[in-house]
Formats: structure tokens, C-alpha cells, sequence
């Protein structure tokens, strides 16, 4: 039975196994504790989507505590990722509507994401989601160029 869950320690290896399928840019590196650790956070959620054991997709949901609507948090989901063998069978869908149903009860003002410019199938199933692509414009400053 597919459920979705919080990450737990248990789940480093099979994280480890799905973050490598979402970048060749740099090596993953998962911490067990880093894991745990966020299993106890109230604002940072590492999703996973469990079938008897099996960990078939993952997702972050940072909730970003905000005063411009009062008490209103807003919500930043990254690394959405399905194993590439169970694409196209409803799973990323699921995760986004557990997501959007936890940010509805966590009385988000709204949930921010990106993804790769160059992913048009990731791109396209977020529109299909109701995200907006024109709606802002996103810009990352990597690590590496920190300081320049």
C-alpha cells in the first residue's frame, strides 16, 4: 500500500538512490541524522512516498515563517523527485496533493518551487498542476560563486 510519510532515518539509502537521479551536478550526500533531525522540525518536511517499504519518491516542503499576511507562513517545496521507473503512474501527483493539503491546514499563503529550465516534463506537469511559470521569476547564486 502507497502511503506518504515523513523521512526517516531508515530511508538514506533509498533518498541517496532518488537524488541521484535528479542531478549530476553534484554527488548527494545523505546524513541519517541530518534526516531524523528533520523528522522532528516543525517547519522543514522530507517527504517520502512508501510502498510497503519501497521509497518511491521524495520531496522537501520548507514552511518560511512571514509577516506580510499576519501569521500566515509560506511554503517552498525542492527536490520533488519520482524513481524514474514508476514516472507517469500518479505518484508525483499524489505527493503535490499531500503537499497542497498540508500547506492548506499549515494556513499557507502560497507554495513556491522551481525546477530545471531545461525539464519541460517537469515544467509542464506543474503547470497541469495549477503553478504558474509567469507568475515571478526565480534566481539562484550557487554556492560555488558565493562572494563574486
Amino acid at each position: 500500500m502507497r502511503t506518504i510519510r515523513r523521512a526517516q532515518a531508515s530511508d538514506a539509502e533509498a533518498l541517496s538512490n532518488l537524488y541521484n537521479e535528479l542531478t549530476t551536478l553534484s554527488k548527494p550526500s545523505i546524513l541519517p541524522e541530518r534526516i531524523s533531525a528533520l523528522a522532528a522540525s516543525d517547519h522543514t518536511h522530507l517527504l517520502v512516498c512508501d510502498d510497503d517499504g519501497d521509497v518511491l519518491a521524495t520531496a522537501l516542503v520548507c514552511l518560511c515563517e512571514d509577516v506580510m499576511f499576519e501569521n500566515q507562513p509560506f511554503a517552498v517545496v525542492e527536490n520533488v523527485v519520482v524513481s524514474q521507473e514508476y514516472l507517469r503512474q500518479g505518484i508525483g501527483k499524489s505527493m503535490m496533493d499531500y503537499i497542497e493539503n498540508f500547506c492548506l491546514e499549515q494556513n499557507c499563503s502560497k507554495i513556491m518551487l522551481q525546477t530545471s529550465s531545461e525539464n519541460r516534463s517537469a515544467r509542464d506537469f506543474y503547470s497541469a498542476m495549477g503553478y504558474d511559470p509567469d507568475a515571478k521569476i526565480g534566481f539562484i547564486k550557487y554556492r560555488r560563486y558565493f562572494g563574486q
